[in-house]
């Protein structure tokens, strides 16, 4: 079978170093993960190889003029991320009019996936959101983002974060100090999310003045949030008696959200994450956002293990329904 060219030319208004990347960094990572042979030269880069990976490979180097043209500057990351999603068919990152805030370094903060945008827009137009998904997904990050954002145009007075204190397998025991220092190990995921959109020391001024609130979801009862952006984080190893506790907290002018991974469960019982969907799912101003491997952001390993671990899961399922009927 004759091999596929295909040839792309760079547009004018794209900085050729950009789109390469350092040192033609991104050129290689392509090279590496694309079958496909790349040769640039000037404004012209041409793709030859089989037909399924020249298209992945210019579908690819398509995405990443697209984000140079919107001010982007790519990374490795991107790359990676980009050809994941293309080889899974998965939709276009998302960039430009998209910003959710500027985190104290200058870096904006974007949805990068069609999960990931739609997300978003459920945060925005809902009081309650669940955004419920594997781990990579940007769950807790652009939920931060997003009460961040909202605290900076003053639509909040302050934001909350709570978590259910629960150990992930292994009992640390009973830790010393004050109650905030107790929490710190479980909420230390949300504080490094705060401190990478807000710098450590404005972060720790903020949390100083109250303005940023920790919660124990445990010593919630009988308050209200009034004026606030809450966020509940690890939603999963919560029980229903919880959640209806939580969800109850909600005052005006105020936005929830909540985080979880169905897979990554660490108490035994019935799952308040699973029955809110369940019975909140038809309720009006309440969302739910289901994010899947093709929204994972963080290092392409990490969409191999989740797919391997769910494939696993489905074989031990199936094997414990033939084991039923025989």
């Amino acid at each position: 079978m004759e091999p596929t060219n295909i040839r792309l030319t760079i547009p004018d208004s794209v900085d050729p170093t950009a789109l390469m990347g350092p040192a033609d960094a991104l050129l290689r990572r392509i090279e590496e993960k694309s079958e496909a042979m790349i040769c640039v030269r000037g404004n012209q880069v041409s793709v030859t190889g089989p037909a399924g990976a020249v298209a992945e490979a210019t579908t690819v180097f398509s995405r990443l003029i697209g984000l140079v043209e919107s001010g982007e500057t790519p990374s490795v990351a991107d790359v990676d991320l980009i050809v994941g999603q293309v080889a899974h068919g998965a939709g276009r990152m998302e960039r430009s009019g998209d910003d959710v805030v500027l985190t104290y370094r200058g870096r904006a903060v974007r949805p990068k996936t069609p999960g990931q945008r739609r997300y978003i827009e459920a945060i925005r137009a809902n009081t309650i959101t669940f955004g419920v998904g594997p781990a990579g997904t940007g769950k807790t990050y652009l939920a931060m983002a997003m009460a961040v954002a909202a605290l900076k145009r003053r639509e909040v007075g302050r934001i909350v974060l709570a978590r259910p204190v629960v150990e992930a397998g292994e009992s640390l025991g009973y830790l010393p100090g004050t109650l905030e220092e107790k929490l710190d190990p479980y909420v230390r995921p949300l504080y490094d999310a705060l401190f990478d959109l807000t710098g450590r020391e404005r972060g720790n001024e903020l949390i100083e003045q109250g303005v940023i609130e920790i919660a124990p979801l445990a010593f919630m009862r009988g308050r209200t949030f009034n004026d606030a952006f809450v966020i509940l984080d690890e939603a999963q190893n919560t029980t229903p008696e919880q959640m209806k506790m939580f969800l109850t907290r909600l005052g005006f002018h105020s936005r929830f959200v909540v985080t979880g991974d169905a897979s990554q469960r660490d108490v035994r019982g019935a799952n308040g994450l699973e029955q809110a969907r369940r019975v909140l799912g038809g309720v009006e101003d309440v969302a739910f956002v289901s994010l899947d491997r093709n929204d994972i952001v963080r290092h392409s390993l990490v969409a191999r293990i989740v797919d391997a671990y769910n494939e696993a899961e489905a074989a031990e399922r199936q094997a414990r329904a033939r084991g039923r009927e025989q």
